[in-house]
C-alpha cells in the first residue's frame, strides 16, 4: 500500500482556466496506488486488479491431442494416397488415454481432446472414414498433422500472461486457469466515501418541503462508483457547517481509501469542504476550462484523497466521469483509463466560441449524434435522456448536420 505525496493534488501552473488534457496529464502524474494486495483464488478474482504480472505455470495443451473425433495414425510422408490400417483395440479419450504406444502402419480411435497415442502424428475425421473387418481405410489427400494439436501451441510454461493493474474479466479467468493458475495476486476493491453537503438538501427520509430539493448526487454517484468497481461507503449529508463536514470528511478517512464530495467545492462563504481542506488537509482549486463544470477541490484530507464536485448534478457527474474516474482506476491498482471517442455525424447545429472544452448530452439515433435540448446544467433529466456525451474541444467551432464530431459514449465511461 502506498501514500500520495502533499501535493499530488497541486493544480497545474499558469493561467487562470486549465485546458482539460493538460489538468488530466497533471493529475494522472500525481497518483499511486493506494490499496492493500491479497491472493485470492480464481473464483474470486472477477472485476479485481492485479497487483503482479502473471506467467503461465503450465503449456496448453499440457500435451499433443486430438481437435477432432476420429482415428489417428502416423502419416507415411506430408500428403498421399488412400490408406487400409490395421485398428488396435480400445480407444483414446480425454481423460483416458490410450495405454501404450501405436506401432507404425496402425490405427486406434481417438477423441476430441484425448493426447495423442505414442508413435501417431495425424487425426482423420471419423466421417471421411471407412471401417471394414477390423480395418481403417482412409482415402486419398490425407495431410500429416490433420486435426491435431501441438503440446503448447496456445500458452507455453513461463509465458508472460497479464500485467499488473489489468482489471480481470471473465475471459481473463479462463486464461489465467488454463495455464495453471489458481490464485492470483490483486489489489483490495477501492473504498470510496460518499457525502453530500449542503443547507438545501432534504433528508434521505423525508420528501422535500418548500425550498428543500431532494439529493440527486448520492444515488448518482454511488452507481457509478460501483460500476468502476468501488466499494460505496455512504457518508449522507452533511449541512453547511465546518464542524459538520469536517465530522464526516474524519469518518471518511477512517472507512474508505477515497472521498467524493458534492457541493461546497468553490470559494465561497458557504464553500465548507474547499474550506476545510484548506485549514486541516491540502487543497487545490482546480478551474478547469470546460462546461459543465467549476472548479474542482482537490486534496488530501489527512493523508486520505478528496474529489470534490460540484453540488449540480450535471457537472457532478460530468466532472466524475473526466476526472475522478480515472483518477479513482490509478487508485485502485489499474492503469488510466482512456475515454473512447468516435466520429459521428451531428443531427445538430451549433456555435461554438473557442476557449473551453464543451461536454454536450447527446445521444446516437440512426447513428447520428443529437442533443439534449438545453445546454442548462441544471436540466438534470438530460442525464437520463443521453447514452453520450458530444465532447467539442477548446477552438471555436460551428457544427452543421452531418459534420463529424466527438462522440463519447457513457457505456465506454463504464457508466
Amino acid at each position: 500500500m502506498s501514500t500520495l505525496r502533499d501535493d499530488c493534488f497541486s493544480p497545474p501552473s499558469g493561467g487562470t482556466w486549465t485546458p482539460v488534457e493538460r489538468a488530466l496529464a497533471h493529475l494522472r502524474a500525481g497518483l499511486v496506488a493506494v490499496t492493500e494486495v491479497e491472493e485470492v483464488p480464481l473464483w474470486h478474482a472477477a472485476g479485481r486488479v492485479l497487483a503482479a504480472p502473471t506467467r503461465a505455470r503450465r503449456a496448453h495443451p499440457p500435451t499433443a491431442n486430438a481437435a477432432v473425433d476420429g482415428y489417428a495414425f502416423a502419416a507415411p510422408g506430408e500428403r498421399g494416397g488412400a490408406l487400409s490400417l490395421p485398428l488396435l483395440e480400445g480407444r483414446a479419450a480425454a481423460g483416458s488415454p490410450f495405454d501404450g504406444p501405436v506401432p507404425g502402419g496402425h490405427a486406434v480411435r481417438i477423441l476430441t481432446g484425448a493426447p495423442l497415442p505414442l508413435g501417431v502424428d495425424t487425426v482423420v475425421l471419423q466421417e471421411d472414414v471407412q471401417i471394414a473387418d477390423g480395418r481403417l481405410d482412409v482415402p486419398a489427400g490425407w495431410r500429416r498433422g490433420a486435426n491435431a494439436r501441438d503440446a503448447g501451441e496456445d500458452l507455453t510454461a513461463g509465458q508472460a500472461l497479464l500485467q499488473a493493474g489489468h482489471r480481470l474479466r471473465a475471459p481473463d479467468l479462463a486464461l489465467l486457469a488454463a495455464a495453471g493458475l489458481r490464485e492470483v495476486a490483486v489489489h483490495r476493491p477501492l473504498r470510496v466515501a460518499l457525502l453530500s453537503t449542503g443547507d438545501e438538501l432534504a433528508p434521505d427520509d423525508q420528501p422535500a418541503a418548500g425550498s428543500e430539493i431532494p439529493d440527486a448526487n448520492r444515488p448518482m454517484l454511488a452507481a457509478a462508483l460501483a460500476a468502476w468497481g468501488a466499494e460505496v461507503v455512504d457518508l449522507g449529508q452533511a449541512p453547511d457547517q465546518a464542524a459538520a463536514v469536517e465530522a464526516a470528511l474524519d469518518r471518511g478517512r477512517e472507512t474508505a481509501h477515497a472521498i467524493v464530495t458534492t457541493g461546497g467545492a468553490s470559494a465561497g462563504d458557504e464553500d465548507h469542504i474547499s474550506a476545510a481542506l484548506r485549514t486541516a488537509g491540502t487543497l487545490g482549486i482546480w478551474r478547469i476550462a470546460m462546461k459543465p463544470g467549476r472548479p474542482l477541490a482537490l486534496g488530501l484530507w489527512r493523508g486520505t484523497p478528496v474529489f470534490g464536485l460540484p453540488g449540480n448534478p450535471v457537472a457532478a457527474f460530468t466532472c466524475a466521469a473526466l476526472f475522478a474516474r480515472p483518477a479513482l482506476a490509478v487508485l485502485a491498482g489499474t492503469t488510466w483509463p482512456e475515454p473512447a471517442v468516435v466520429d459521428v455525424p451531428a443531427a445538430f447545429e451549433k456555435t461554438k466560441k473557442a476557449g473551453r472544452r464543451e461536454l454536450l448530452r447527446a445521444r446516437l439515433v440512426g447513428g447520428r449524434a443529437e442533443v439534449f435540448a438545453s445546454e442548462g446544467s441544471g436540466r438534470v433529466s438530460g442525464l437520463s435522456w443521453a447514452d453520450g456525451f458530444v465532447e467539442l474541444l477548446e477552438p471555436a467551432q460551428s457544427v452543421r448536420p452531418g459534420d463529424p464530431v466527438r462522440y463519447i459514449s457513457f457505456a465506454s465511461l463504464g457508466l
